[in-house]
């Protein structure tokens, strides 16, 4: 598959990269919406974290914004690409399963570096204009995930560039980055609490955390896990956003 790749040539890398970004999108997005709409609701396993209703037009708007970030994301393959081209960079086509597995958890944690450091920076007033159309969703969607400004895109884009130029990665481990990053995202945009019996600091509270941070708007910069926003104290209180959800269900005269 290494030598596959290489051998493409640039309309072709942005072609597949169109279609990959595109498909695990959509597939996932759409697992996720069925499971938090219809399937786990009707088991009772999980709850709704945000209450509030979709805005007016949210659906499309994120639907609009993700397709440009996977135009984007697709037409960016090319930069991984080159890198390989120009001999900045090597695949290695005899890595074994135990060489893949490692390499997928230091990408894992260097992707919850990368996105906190570049998380944090779409906070900052010089780039919080690029943040705000992903801000835009108050009460997330599986389909916000890739709902983003083409600024915020091409920062969040790029977290495989520099690893790939420090070491020999496999293909796989590479091709695996997008894959467990959009399926946690999607987790985590869910607005669905799906492990109610674990701590808010568990792995599994990712959700849960994330949707504070769109509820509050600072803080719980981080990705799946939470050592960066631990480190850097950014975590957010776990109730922080019940003064707003309360506010809203004593409005609409609910209790839960």
């Amino acid at each position: 598959m290494a030598q596959t790749f290489t051998s493409l040539s640039a309309p072709q890398v942005m072609l597949w990269g169109l279609l990959f970004f595109g498909g695990i999108y959509l597939c996932f997005g759409a697992a996720a919406w069925l499971l938090t709409k219809r399937v786990l609701p009707a088991a009772g396993i999980g709850r709704v974290l945000d209450p509030r209703p979709l805005q007016p037009g949210q659906l499309r708007r994120e639907l609009t914004q993700s397709g440009v970030s996977v135009l984007i994301f697709g037409l960016g393959m090319v930069f991984p690409w080159g890198l390989l081209q120009l001999g900045w960079a090597r695949l290695d086509p005899d890595a074994g399963w135990r060489q893949i597995a490692v390499e997928i958890i230091v990408l894992a944690i260097w992707n919850d570096v990368h996105f906190w450091i570049n998380h944090r920076l779409l906070h900052t007033r010089w780039l919080r204009r690029f943040h705000g159309p992903h801000h835009r969703s108050f009460v997330t969607t599986p389909w916000s995930t890739y709902s983003f400004h083409p600024i915020e895109a091409l920062m969040l884009g790029n977290v495989i560039l520099l690893p790939m130029v420090v070491h020999d990665f496999s293909f796989w481990s590479l091709a695996a980055v997008p894959v467990f990053s959009l399926f946690f995202n999607c987790i985590g945009h869910s607005n669905y609490d799906f492990f109610t019996g674990v701590s808010y600091s568990h792995w599994f509270a990712a959700s849960r955390r994330h949707h504070l941070h769109h509820a509050v708007h600072n803080g719980n910069y981080g990705f799946q896990f939470t050592f960066m926003d631990r480190l850097f104290g950014t975590r957010v209180a776990a109730d922080a956003a019940e003064p707003v959800l309360q506010a809203f269900r004593k409005k609409h005269g609910a209790t839960a």
